[in-house]
């Protein structure tokens, strides 16, 4: 039996019957493997303690009074026991069934059908099953209780939308149309812009707000792994698959799934994503039977729309299918009147965090702030925001405590022997220049940049963030 097999150490069941043959045939099979055995002799006393007692399993006989054999009691008992715990598995047992029987225990919700006399192997297996079975319901009743937590939290860390100017408004806008609908949305934007803040704000204003959120970085999936993580996998199904894998889109099914960088996914990978998307449908590899998802899609790329329209790049029948809804969100130099807010917006946030005064911005600062062109967006600010937290020394924020690409923009060029500037051998300060020059030569867009400079996006994610870009 391998690691990950259900075991019935510590598992609790409960066996119901009239035969006391029967109890006793039970107690001998299971008690030596059994965490915990009950035994109820024609379910008496079991009313009192459906509210205080969980089993994972009942083996619950269908036929509790003497010379039934319609099943009645069975049934009954099945609707008090998944009403009082939803997530326990019945395995319902008579010595008069049939194929009909059998049907209608299922449908009404039991999780398998034993006929007396039993195989003892069949027997343990169908408890093992039903071990299995509870266990699962469990946790994903808790996942859920989990996320719904999370929805209902404060934002932290900056995970708020802020803004004023007339760009953003005509953000919220669109947000506040299409959130209520099950539209697919594509959002736009440079990188650190607050795409994924949108995607997560259209979800949390929809109708799927207490459904999962999940999202993947498609542009840092490895082409390998893409079907595995999207669509899941089975037991075996390649080398290091040792489980079974729900992949990322049954895991939103009934929420929102987030396609993060979905410009950057190969063409041939793009029509697999295609059909699965049309068809509300996903093979996990390995396996050959379709699982059914209902998930609603929110992308975004910092492609621009120019080159998502070339065929060569993008497959337009994928476009047409995400983008119902296309929002834009404008750069942060576009919406300079927003930096002010935002500025206080996360210094509220990192003082909460490092519990330090809140500091101020000085009229110097705030100016200094206001002038820079922010290639890294609104992420850069903050990284920028939270250093200046971090190392200043002041009851006010001055511009020395800033990045000094931001205090000298200019410095994000390269240094020639007619200007060495005082960091000429500074390696660290040459590195955070030559990025943030790729950054603005390259509109934020990563994948581009990264190129540029001979790295792969997650090596660039890296040094960005050692950097505060």
């Amino acid at each position: 039996m391998s690691d990950n097999s259900p075991t019935l150490a510590d598992a609790r069941i409960l066996v119901v019957d009239d035969d006391p043959d029967i109890l006793t045939a039970a107690r001998l099979l299971l008690r030596r493997s059994v965490g915990t055995l009950d035994i109820a002799r024609a379910a008496e006393g079991l009313a009192e303690r459906l509210s205080s007692e969980q089993w994972d399993v009942v083996l619950l006989d269908m036929n509790l009074t003497q010379g039934k054999t319609d099943g009645a009691d069975g049934f009954a008992w099945l609707e008090r026991l998944k009403a009082a715990d939803p997530a326990v598995s019945v395995v319902l047992m008579t010595a008069f069934g049939g194929v009909a029987v059998a049907v209608e225990a299922m449908k009404r919700g039991a999780s398998d059908f034993v006929l007396k006399p039993w195989a003892n192997e069949r027997l343990v297996a169908t408890v093992m099953a039903g071990v299995s079975l509870a266990r699962s319901r469990r946790e994903a009743a808790d996942l859920k209780i989990r996320h719904q937590a999370l929805s209902a939290s404060p934002s932290i860390d900056g995970a708020t939308i802020v803004g004023g100017t007339g760009s953003m408004r005509r953000v919220f806008e669109v947000i506040a149309r299409a959130a209520p609908t099950n539209a697919n949305v594509l959002v736009l934007g440079e990188s650190g812009t607050g795409k994924e803040l949108v995607a997560r704000e259209i979800h949390r204003l929809s109708s799927r707000a207490n459904g999962p959120f999940v999202s993947i970085d498609l542009g840092a999936v490895s082409e390998n792994l893409f079907e595995s993580e999207l669509f899941g996998h089975r037991k075996g199904a390649f080398t290091d698959a040792r489980d079974d894998r729900p992949g990322r889109i049954v895991a939103a099914s009934g929420g929102t799934l987030f396609l993060d960088e979905i410009g950057n996914l190969p063409l041939y990978l793009q029509r697999k994503l295609l059909t699965v998307l049309e068809r509300q449908e996903v093979v996990p590899v390995g396996g050959d039977k379709m699982v059914s998802v209902d998930i609603r899609v929110v992308s975004a790329t910092n492609v621009p729309t120019a080159e998502l329209q070339r065929e060569q790049v993008f497959r337009q029948d994928l476009l047409y299918r995400v983008n119902t809804v296309e929002l834009t969100l404008p750069p942060l130099r576009d919406r300079r009147e927003d930096i002010a807010a935002l500025a206080e917006h996360f210094i509220a946030i990192y003082a909460r965090k490092y519990n330090v005064a809140r500091r101020r911005l000085s009229g110097e600062a705030l100016a200094l702030l206001e002038s820079y062109r922010w290639p890294g967006n609104v992420r850069e600010l903050k990284h920028a925001i939270e250093r200046a937290t971090i190392l200043a020394v002041g009851d006010r924020f001055e511009p020395q405590d800033f990045p000094a690409v931001v205090v000298a923009p200019s410095a994000a060029g390269p240094a020639t022997a007619a200007e060495p500037g005082p960091d000429l051998y500074d390696l660290d300060a040459i590195e955070r220049r030559t990025i943030a020059r790729a950054l603005a030569d390259h509109t934020g867009n990563i994948s581009r940049a990264a190129s540029a400079l001979g790295l792969t996006r997650a090596a660039l994610y890296r040094r960005m963030e050692k950097h505060g870009l």
